[in-house]
């Protein structure tokens, strides 16, 4: 587990699967970070399972929020080490990838929970450098992506996203170590 200010970053659990549901059915979400918009809580828990609990996935929770909105995910973080990026990256290397519900956009929530898992990248796991990739007028993302510090690297044209079945073209930006460190 780690925490913001603002944030709780944990493993996803199977009782969340109603809660991705409702971010991940719409499809102002998935679409844009390159997987498909949920059709069904049993869907939504059968990703948590087989996707959201690789290691290093962290669902997005607000804290010191009571009641029935406690503990309730409302985005993803993750990195996605070396090999397990389709990015082509060295081992010591890591992609992140982000979600946020679209009705917390807008309040920096994604940026803090980005920079945890920089924090976490760079300081225990000991990467060398994070890669972020974001499609063509995902302006959210690249808005994250600069607030926290990643450099432009280079663009991707008629890129295939089987899980959407569409070709896209990906910006790619990265982060180094001394680059976060200088940031400090």
């Amino acid at each position: 587990m780690l925490e913001t200010k603002r944030l709780v970053l944990r493993a996803w659990r199977d009782s969340d699967a109603e809660s991705l549901y409702e971010y991940a059915k719409d499809p102002r979400v998935g679409p844009l970070a390159g997987w498909p918009v949920h059709t069904s809580v049993k869907d939504s828990r059968e990703i948590i399972r087989d996707v959201l609990s690789a290691d290093e996935t962290y669902a997005v929770v607000l804290k010191g929020v009571e009641g029935e909105e406690g503990d309730r995910a409302i985005g993803s973080v993750g990195l996605y080490l070396g090999a397990r990026s389709d990015l082509g990256i060295a081992a010591d290397e890591a992609e992140v990838g982000y979600w946020l519900g679209v009705p917390f956009w807008g309040r920096g929530l994604i940026p803090e929970a980005t920079e945890e898992l920089l924090r976490h990248a760079f300081e225990d796991l000991g990467l060398s450098a994070i890669w972020c990739g974001y499609f063509d007028k995902n302006e959210n993302s690249k808005r994250v992506s600069e607030k926290c510090g990643f450099r432009f690297q280079h663009t991707e044209k008629n890129k295939q996203f089987s899980l959407i079945g569409a070709v896209k073209t990906q910006h790619v930006t990265r982060i180094t170590k001394d680059e976060w460190v200088a940031r400090a």
